[in-house]
């Protein structure tokens, strides 16, 4: 396969889109604490507050649960401005209302990066991917260009026209990375703040978050000289 390049670095903030608590954790949260490590501006935008996510806990309790590991698994990698969007755990439908709301979080953080997650029917090594994850990072990439079109929700904030990179977790279609070397430990306390999570998966692997996040960044290391890195699918706008 290809090497993955380096990730670009001539950009100041970034905009995080993800569908669950949890999504930025399983891969891009040691790019994200080598990002702030560096003086950048990372935020978050949490479409769903993650309460369909645990069997054993009914959503109003784990709704607020859920947002609290986040807000907590966050601060592990240096973000502080976690948003939550209410759209419903689960069912997220990709459509207008959708990008109407990733597009006026776009305008209001005017981020030059946007960083999503895999919009893709599969996972790296062929495993179905969520309807939840498909719908969102499909509406992501077209919440971009909605964002810098004046004609286009044309009741939000002034247009958009800085986001520079789209940069997608966890695609099998990865083209750079970032390494993760000096930031793995956060990452993995990043992904262990989510413990009702975490507990509510059982003995499954994604379970162990130490094992799962080294596992994902030795994974990508042949293709980046042999460094542990979490990689992303580029698009330079």
């Amino acid at each position: 396969m290809d090497q993955l390049e380096p990730f670009p670095t001539d950009w100041t903030r970034a905009l995080a889109i993800a569908a669950h608590p949890d999504d930025l954790e399983y891969g891009a949260a040691g790019a994200i604490a080598a990002w702030t490590d560096a003086g950048k501006d990372v935020r978050y935008l949490l479409v769903t507050r993650g309460e369909a996510g645990i069997d054993g806990i009914a959503p109003d309790e784990s709704a607020p649960l859920r947002e609290a590991e986040q807000i907590a698994g966050a601060a592990e990698v240096g973000v502080t401005k976690v948003e939550f969007l209410d759209h419903p755990d689960g069912v997220v439908e990709y459509g207008v209302p959708l990008r109407r709301d990733l597009a006026a979080a776009i305008r209001r953080h005017q981020p030059e990066l946007v960083i999503t997650g895999n919009y893709h029917d599969t996972f790296p090594g062929g495993g179905l991917n969520s309807a939840d994850h498909r719908a969102v990072g499909r509406a992501a990439l077209d919440a971009v260009a909605d964002a810098g079109n004046r004609w286009i929700f044309r009741d939000l904030e002034e247009p958009w026209n800085g986001v520079r990179y789209i940069a997608v977790s966890g695609s099998g279609q990865a083209t750079h990375a970032v390494d993760v070397t000096d930031t793995l430990d956060r990452a993995v306390a990043s992904l262990e703040a989510h413990k009702a999570y975490l507990e509510g998966l059982g003995d499954h692997l994604m379970a162990d978050a130490r094992e799962f996040l080294e596992w994902i960044s030795d994974l990508n290391a042949p293709r980046f000289g042999g460094r542990r890195a979490a990689s992303f699918e580029l698009f330079r706008m």
